[in-house]
């Protein structure tokens, strides 16, 4: 009985493939990683045949570790991190790297897209569902075209990096309507490419991949993907979405009410519903998962990397223990940090800002305050920004019982995790499990090929969490350092551009 699947997620800075049972256990993985690649400003680019080859091997391994197992699966479904772009020839060989979604070159594009069209952006928002940001792939096109030329001309097609995948095994060049909507040229009204994105981009239709829903399936594997993973030829593969919209179907966020938190190097906060919902303001994404399940929410650039910033400059041993120390010490701050506030925009930002010329700063710093102040400010910030945008999108779970899963690197500080639960004020539940998103993909799988017949009959075991309890004693020192939080923001808001610009003429003056 073929009850077995593999899940694989394509990310930012590594390949996961995780093989699970028909009760959603994983009982093999593999995973490669893979570097992020900066060589001039705002550059963030990987090269697509190195995870290729990383696919390849991750899939191989995790199939040679499963053993007899092998002939029990059924399917291969996939994830992929979002907003990619490779321009590819006309025999699909790459003439760009992959430019990810960190990747922020296109930024004056943006500014002058929000400048120059006012209504139109606002009405663009609401066909896609994606705020303007160059982490968007209409925004890298608009760049491509302008800065290098060449490449934009000579480009056969305009594609993601999960799309190369599936070619280089498949020779077919499609795309899921979950990746397609995060490239902001797609109608979530039509579900078809966005005519008006598409002029924007200066591409056809025929230059990018052809639409498929997230439950799509090739029926058997390819001679190309059976020599590579060691696979009998049998087995099917399910497009699949992407990561976010799969983590909360692996984490259980599926049902009304239900809001998945995720900090790792970013961040993320999202909840489902069955109909597409947008902030008046623009400022919150919306992605379909399937025709009937819409994850609304909002990414943040700074999660545990704000963490990973104050570790090195207080401390230069990488030791994990060093990390737990930092964030033992701090709990010895109450919480507010005696009135010490961290804006964590070291990265730019994403939601709720959507500035990728933001800039992080401790505000109110005393000769009272210490490096555990400033270690409990930062944790505290980002909570706080992640709530700021819960803020925008907790109107779709008025009263409903709100269940918070919370997911990352985050879950090993105890401190950080009470932290959320007391910002929120809400019961945080701890999955066992850590690869949500391959365990998403395999349950999308399941749904796609008819194994189950809705994506709420999940046929995963009852989950072990971790439950952490807030504490009501903080509630009210939190409302009002978010209410400070959120003022000192908008206030900061007005700054950030010539703060930008007086950085950059400053680093150019110093050689740097």
């Amino acid at each position: 009985m073929r009850n077995y699947a593999i899940g694989i997620d394509i990310g930012t800075t590594s390949t996961k493939v995780v093989l699970f049972d028909e009760k959603g256990a994983a009982v093999a993985h593999h995973s490669k990683n893979y570097p992020l690649l900066s060589e001039e400003p705002g550059a963030a680019e990987q090269k697509p045949d190195e995870i290729y080859e990383a696919v390849n091997e991750s899939l191989r391994e995790t199939v040679r570790k499963s053993g007899d197992l092998a002939e029990r699966i059924g399917f291969i479904s996939f994830s992929t991190a979002m907003h990619s772009l490779i321009a590819v020839d006309s025999d699909g060989t790459p003439l760009t790297n992959s430019i990810t979604w960190a990747d922020i070159r296109s930024e004056p594009y943006v500014a002058a897209y929000k400048s120059d069209y006012g209504d139109e952006a606002v009405e663009l928002y609401k066909r896609t569902g994606v705020p303007q940001h160059p982490m968007t792939p209409l925004f890298k096109l608009q760049w491509l075209k302008n800065d290098c030329p060449d490449i934009f001309q000579k480009a056969a097609r305009f594609v993601g990096i999960k799309d190369y995948i599936l070619f280089r095994w498949f020779g077919e060049w499609k795309t899921d309507h979950a990746s397609a909507a995060a490239t902001s040229l797609w109608n979530m009204h039509t579900k078809t490419w966005d005519e008006e994105a598409l002029k924007l981009a200066d591409v056809t239709p025929e230059k990018l991949p052809t639409l498929q829903p997230s439950t799509y399936y090739w029926e058997q594997l390819s001679d190309v993907l059976t020599k590579k993973s060691g696979l009998d030829s049998s087995v099917k593969v399910v497009i699949g979405a992407t990561d976010g919209p799969l983590s909360n179907l692996g984490v259980g966020a599926i049902s009304p009410g239900d809001v998945a938190v995720t900090i790792g190097t970013s961040g993320a906060i999202r909840t489902t519903s069955a109909t597409p919902i947008l902030d008046t303001d623009g400022r919150t994404f919306c992605y379909p998962l399937t025709e009937n399940h819409w994850v609304s929410g909002g990414p943040v650039n700074n999660g545990g990397i704000a963490f990973q910033w104050i570790h090195d400059i207080l401390q230069k041993d990488s030791d994990s223990a060093v990390h737990e120390k930092l964030s033992r010490d701090a709990e010895q701050i109450q919480p507010g940090a005696e009135g010490l506030v961290f804006l964590p925009y070291l990265t730019g930002e994403r939601a709720p800002l959507w500035d990728a010329q933001a800039k992080a700063s401790f505000i109110g710093l005393t000769l009272r305050h210490d490096h555990n102040h400033m270690v409990r400010a930062v944790l505290e910030g980002t909570i706080l920004n992640l709530f700021s945008v819960y803020s925008l999108i907790k109107g779709q779970v008025a009263d409903m019982e709100v269940k918070i899963f919370a997911t990352g690197g985050f879950t090993n500080s105890p401190l950080w995790k009470q932290i959320v639960a007391d910002i929120f004020q809400t019961k945080v539940s701890i999955p066992e499990h850590t690869e949500s998103s391959c365990l998403g993909a395999v349950l999308l799988g399941r749904f796609a090929i008819g194994e189950t017949k809705t994506l709420e009959e999940a046929p995963v075991e009852t989950k072990q969490y971790e439950e952490i309890t807030p504490n009501p004693d903080h509630k009210t020192i939190y409302e009002e350092l978010f209410q400070l939080y959120q003022s000192l923001s908008e206030t900061m808001q007005s700054q950030y551009k010539a703060l930008h610009e007086f950085q950059n003429k400053h680093k150019k003056e110093s050689g740097k």
